[in-house]
């Protein structure tokens, strides 16, 4: 009865221990399944927007590579409006040519028309007929020459006209070219940010992986302490029944049994039949599994 009630009280006191840690490393397994649970709902949110951003990095690629191709051909056919203004001053050129040709003519024509009429006058009443037609032929030149001088005028803006889209056009070709550098320059760092953005997507869905598989790792832990805290509830109950059933009965020494330090921390000595069997505390991970 002494032995018995001595092992039912180390029994009490290491089961009540054994409870209350048992109750802290549910709760903490329990906070740490509910944390748990919610960092691989935000991981798993994480990893869809990441996913999603290098989705829309790979549009913008696309899209530049798209914008590079547009900025080439106008700068094409900025090159062909240069092309075509220069030749439209070749034309312009030659056209200045021809009606100098013309201006020359006319005045020419103006001064032959002139000697005519001198000739017709000093032939008199013979010559009153060629000097009607020498006064048209002036007036003929006279025009030519107006006409001259208005084309000249309009090739001349024209001329003007096409320099500036000359111009123009030169400066759309360096504004092409800039922005096809910085198109391309943009389009290096796209490629870097896809790149990285890739590796970002494998990392976090490793990492979404190892946390997913942590968490069912720790739900089981946590059932298993919840189910370890039950067993110790059983235990300690049992203690207490152990306990309880000898302090009924009377015996010598009933009141003065003390816990033994060696038993309380270590072991707990069963006596049946004249027989001890020694249950040893090694605080080893083997034996919580066996637990």
């Amino acid at each position: 009865l002494v032995q018995n009630k001595q092992n039912g009280l180390t029994l009490k006191e290491g089961s009540t221990e054994l409870l209350v840690n048992v109750n802290t490393l549910s709760t903490s397994a329990n906070e740490a399944a509910a944390s748990l649970e919610e960092t691989a709902a935000a991981l798993e949110e994480i990893t869809s927007t990441v996913i999603n951003n290098s989705n829309n990095v790979q549009k913008m690629s696309e899209n530049a590579k798209e914008l590079t191709g547009s900025v080439t051909r106008g700068q094409e056919l900025a090159l062909n409006t240069t092309k075509s203004m220069e030749d439209i001053n070749t034309q312009v050129d030659a056209i200045n040519e021809a009606i100098t040709v013309i201006d020359q003519i006319a005045f020419q024509t103006n001064i032959l028309s002139l000697n005519a009429a001198v000739e017709a006058a000093s032939a008199g009443e013979a010559g009153k007929g060629f000097a009607v037609v020498a006064q048209e032929v002036r007036n003929l030149a006279s025009k030519s020459a107006e006409a001259a001088n208005e084309i000249k005028h309009i090739v001349e803006q024209a001329t003007f006209k096409a320099n500036e889209g000359k111009q123009v056009a030169t400066q759309m070709i360096e504004g092409y070219k800039a922005l096809n550098d910085n198109i391309s320059g943009t389009i290096t760092l796209i490629t870097e940010v896809n790149s990285a953005s890739r590796e970002q997507q494998s990392g976090i869905e490793q990492i979404n992986d190892a946390v997913a598989l942590l968490d069912q790792q720790t739900q089981k832990n946590a059932s298993i302490a919840t189910k370890t805290q039950e067993i110790a509830n059983k235990t300690n109950l049992l203690a207490d029944s152990i306990v309880e059933d000898a302090d009924k009965k009377e015996f010598i020494g009933k009141n003065s049994i003390t816990i033994p330090k060696s038993k309380a921390k270590s072991e707990v000595i069963i006596e049946n039949n004249n027989s001890k069997n020694a249950f040893t505390d090694n605080s080893k991970d083997s034996d919580w599994e066996s637990f």
